[in-house]
């Protein structure tokens, strides 16, 4: 029950940087090694432009992730325990995460994270996550009621999706991504086109005008200076 695995993965290629695996579920067998297997694949599916939080079902559990800095903090939890809570718990992990980095390799943190080569290289950020975990194990403490009375921002806007959505049409979505982009660079060539419409309408109304008017102003000069 509540939270189970936890990953700490760089958003550019899927790395692993930290996996932290709930004792309980490694007797699961087959089936906790299929969610193990699905939490890596969504990792390997986001990029630059994935939505920044999105919950995924994948009945009994949940996916939830938050991106930040290039960082996708994953967890997979039980599918009653409190999204906003959720949430919660992934902003403490970022936070911790980011601190721990800070006090190691300085103001070179971020660096550090998009040049390292090998998976799992802050594994020792797990004992972290172990205790996070435990702190936010049962919704109903005192401590994480706390927590949720005193969250102010609604979980109502973060996109939620199925697994398949995710793993079986995600090239869809990209397209459907790529489609919005395109979309939004014609509207702004529609416009300039329009506006351009415009000009030469206007220029072929007043054309005539301005140039009986010019005519005009010549005869009369010709006529003053030469006259």
């Amino acid at each position: 029950m509540g939270i189970e695995n936890v990953y700490i993965a760089r958003v550019t290629d899927g790395l692993v940087l930290v996996a932290s695996m709930e004792h309980s579920s490694s007797s699961g067998g087959d089936s906790m090694e299929l969610y193990k297997t699905q939490a890596k694949q969504l990792l390997k599916k986001l990029n630059t432009r994935s939505a920044s939080k999105m919950s995924i079902d994948s009945a009994p559990y949940s996916f939830n992730y938050m991106i930040e800095n290039g960082i996708c903090y994953l967890m997979m939890n039980d599918k009653s325990y409190p999204k906003s809570l959720a949430f919660l718990f992934l902003e403490d992990i970022s936070r911790e995460f980011v601190s721990s980095l800070r006090t190691e390799h300085g103001d070179d943190w971020l660096r550090e994270l998009e040049t390292v080569g090998r998976a799992y290289a802050f594994i020792k950020f797990d004992q972290v996550i172990q205790r996070k975990r435990r702190e936010y194990a049962d919704p109903s403490s005192s401590s994480n009621m706390k927590k949720l009375n005193q969250e102010l921002q609604s979980v109502h806007h973060i996109m939620r999706k199925t697994i398949d959505d995710v793993l079986d049409r995600g090239n869809k979505l990209e397209e459907v991504a790529e489609m919005s982009k395109n979309l939004a660079t014609d509207s702004k060539k529609y416009k300039w086109g329009a506006k351009k419409l415009s000009l030469m309408a206007w220029y072929k109304q007043w054309a005539p005008v301005f140039a009986i008017a010019l005519i005009i102003v010549i005869v009369f000069v010709v006529r003053y200076y030469l006259g």
